[in-house]
C-alpha cells in the first residue's frame, strides 16, 4: 500500500469477483489460488454460499500484495447473489471453459459485469483438456460482443488451467496490474464501511454475518450497523475463522451477535460508540424483516389449488435462490405459495405456525429439524423434506405439485349399442341382444343405459357373446348377446353407451 501523507489516502487491495457458467471451473480456480479445497465441501461440487477469501501474490517488483476474492455461485438460481457480488467487487473475472465455450450463463454474467461498470479480465480455463479450443472460445466471445485484446477489444485475457495451475500466476499478475491502473484507494483512519456478503443463524453464536470492508478500519470495541440491525465487534474473525484485533480495507471478516438478521447485500457503517450507532438507526426508515409471511404471487388464477410452503435455509442467500427456483415451477391446476421463510434449523414453533395451512410443505435446505419439531410434524401429518442441492429440490417439488394438483374427471364414450331384444331377468342381472352402432362393446365395461336420450341408469357387462360364443369384445356393426348387471330393467330400443372415466 502506498500512502498519501497529505490527505491520508491509501491504496487498497482489489476485491475480485469470479463469475461464469456453473461448471467452467470457478471453484477449482479459487481452490488452486488459496490452496484449500472448497469444492469438496460443496454438495454435488456446486458452490452454494457466497464467500470471500484473501490471498497474497508478489507484484512485478517482488513485493507481496493482497487480493480479496469473492466466490459467487454459477448456478442460474443464484443470479441475485452474482449481481450483489458484482456491486461489492472492484474487478470481475469471467471464467470461460476452452472446452465448452460460451454458455447462456456466461453471457448473463457478462451483462452483470457490464451493468456494474466493473473493470474485467477473461480467464479461459481448462486449456489442459483434450477438447480445449482457445481460438474458437475467443471467437465465440467476440460473437457475443466480449472483445479481448488482439481480438478487436481491450479486455485482458489469461489462458489458464485451474486444475494444473498453468497460467494462474499470470492471471494474478494481471489483477494487480489492473488494480494499479484503476487506483483503488481508501482512508484507513475513517470508521469502516462496506457490505454484508452473507448472514446466517448459528446455534451456538446466534446471528452472524460475513462482511467486506471497503473503506476505513474496523477494530474491537466498535459497533456495526446494517440498516436497523446492530452488532458489537467484540469478536472479529478473518476469513480463516481466526480471531483478529482489527481489519483494514478489502478484508473479509465475520461478526457474531447481530440483534436481527442483516440483509445480504446491504451496506454497513461502523461507529466507535454505541450511542452514535443507535442514533443513526433512529434516523433510518423502517424495513420489513426477512422471514414471516409473504404476499401471494400476483397474477395467480383463483381456481388454482394453492400449496403452502415454509422455507428454512442455512443462509439468507440460499433463501433468495430457492424462492426464484420455486417461482419457475408452473402447473395449470396448482401453484406454490411461500407463506414463511427464515434461516436456521426447523423448530417446533415453525411446525405450529404452519399447521393451520392445509397440505403445507416444509423445505429444509442445508438445515436439520429439532427432535421436537419432527415429532410434532409427524403427529400433524406435515411433510418436511430436506435438500442440499437446489435442482434436486425443484425436481421433487415438480413431482409433488403434479401429485397434489386437482384432478378433473372426464367421461369418454367409447361405444354405443342399440338393444333389439330383452330376454330373461333376475333381481340385478338381465340378458339382452343388440347391435353395436358405434365404437365397440367390451367385457367388464361400465355402461350408461339411455332411453330417449336420457340416462336412466348404469350397469356393467358381465358376459358378452357373439354368435353364441363368449368373447371379450364386439366391434362396430356386429350383433351380440350380453348379460348386464344393473338395477334398471333394459327394454328394446334403449341405447347402451360404453364409457371410461379419465382423470386429467
Amino acid at each position: 500500500m502506498q500512502e498519501n501523507k497529505n490527505n491520508k489516502i491509501t491504496s487498497r487491495p482489489p476485491v475480485v469477483v469470479v463469475m461464469g457458467h456453473i461448471d467452467h471451473g470457478k471453484s477449482t480456480l479459487l481452490d488452486y489460488i488459496r490452496k484449500t479445497n472448497v469444492t469438496d465441501t460443496e454438495a454435488g461440487g456446486i458452490t452454494q454460499n457466497i464467500s470471500a477469501y484473501e490471498v497474497v501474490h508478489k507484484d512485478e517488483h517482488g513485493k507481496d500484495q493482497k487480493i480479496t476474492f469473492l466466490d459467487t455461485p454459477g448456478h442460474e438460481a443464484f443470479s441475485k447473489m452474482r449481481e450483489r457480488g458484482a456491486v461489492i467487487a472492484d474487478i470481475a473475472i469471467l471464467v470461460v471453459s476452452a472446452e465448452d465455450g460460451v454458455k447462456p450463463q456466461t453471457i448473463e454474467a457478462w451483462k452483470t459485469i457490464v451493468e456494474a461498470g466493473l473493470p474485467s479480465i477473461v480467464a479461459i480455463n481448462k486449456i489442459d483438456k483434450p477438447g480445449a479450443n482457445v481460438e474458437k472460445t475467443k471467437q465465440e466471445l467476440a460473437e457475443n460482443e466480449i472483445y479481448l485484446e488482439n481480438y478487436g477489444g481491450k479486455i485482458p485475457c489469461a489462458e489458464i488451467s485451474a486444475k494444473t495451475g498453468a497460467g494462474v500466476d499470470g492471471l494474478l499478475s494481471l489483477i494487480l496490474i489492473l488494480s494499479e491502473m484503476e487506483n483503488f484507494t481508501t482512508s484507513i483512519e475513517e470508521d469502516a464501511t462496506g457490505f454484508v456478503i452473507e448472514a446466517n443463524l448459528d446455534s451456538k453464536r446466534g446471528i452472524q454475518a460475513a462482511l467486506i470492508v471497503k473503506n476505513g478500519t474496523i477494530g474491537k470495541g466498535m459497533f456495526v450497523v446494517v440498516e436497523n440491525t446492530i452488532c458489537s465487534t467484540r469478536m472479529i474473525q478473518n476469513f480463516k475463522g481466526e480471531m483478529i484485533e482489527s481489519a483494514s480495507p478489502s478484508a473479509p471478516i465475520r461478526l457474531c451477535g447481530f440483534d436481527k438478521m442483516p440483509r445480504v447485500g446491504a451496506p454497513f457503517k461502523s461507529f466507535k460508540k454505541k450511542k452514535e450507532a443507535e442514533e443513526y438507526i433512529k434516523k433510518l426508515p423502517p424495513r420489513s424483516d426477512l422471514g414471516r409471511s409473504t404476499p401471494p404471487s400476483q397474477g395467480g388464477e383463483g381456481s388454482k389449488k394453492i400449496i403452502p410452503i415454509m422455507l428454512k435455509a442455512d443462509v439468507s442467500g440460499s433463501l433468495e435462490a430457492i424462492e426464484k427456483e420455486i417461482a419457475k415451477i408452473k402447473n395449470e391446476g396448482a401453484e406454490f405459495k411461500i407463506i414463511a421463510k427464515s434461516v436456521g434449523p426447523i423448530s417446533e414453533s415453525d411446525i405450529k405456525n404452519i399447521s393451520n395451512s392445509e397440505n403445507a410443505i416444509i423445505i429444509g435446505f442445508n438445515v436439520k429439524a429439532d427432535k421436537s419439531a419432527s415429532e410434532v410434524a409427524e403427529k400433524r401429518g406435515i411433510t418436511i423434506s430436506f435438500f442440499d442441492i437446489i435442482y434436486k429440490m425443484t425436481e421433487w417439488l415438480t413431482v409433488e405439485m403434479e401429485a397434489r394438483r386437482p384432478r378433473i374427471e372426464t367421461v369418454e364414450t367409447t361405444g354405443k349399442a342399440k338393444i333389439i331384444r330383452a330376454f330373461s331377468r333376475t333381481k340385478e342381472r338381465q340378458i339382452v341382444g343388440g347391435k353395436v352402432v358405434e365404437g365397440r362393446m367390451l367385457l367388464n365395461g361400465t355402461v350408461k343405459i339411455m332411453r330417449r336420450e336420457f340416462e336412466i341408469g348404469r350397469g356393467k357387462i358381465v358376459n358378452l357373446e357373439q354368435g353364441k360364443v363368449k368373447t371379450s369384445e364386439v366391434a362396430e356393426g356386429l350383433e351380440f348377446g350380453m348379460m348386464v348387471e344393473s338395477k334398471i330393467e333394459i327394454a328394446p330400443g334403449d341405447i347402451i353407451e360404453l364409457f371410461s372415466i379419465a382423470q386429467k
